[in-house]
């Protein structure tokens, strides 16, 4: 197995590990936050700061 071979395996390794991380940090997201809140958008506005 040449040098390349061995690096497009593990560039595939590594987009797979992405895939998964990208996944399970959206499953997290969607869990932990509602739909409403994730789509909504006031720009200038902290809301940590209103409560």
């Amino acid at each position: 197995m040449s040098f390349w071979q061995l690096l497009s395996y593990a560039a595939w390794g590594i987009s797979g590990l992405l895939l998964f991380w990208m996944l399970a940090d959206m499953v997290r997201v969607a869990k932990e936050y509602d739909e409403d809140f994730l789509m909504s958008s006031r720009e200038g506005a902290d809301e940590l700061a209103e409560k």
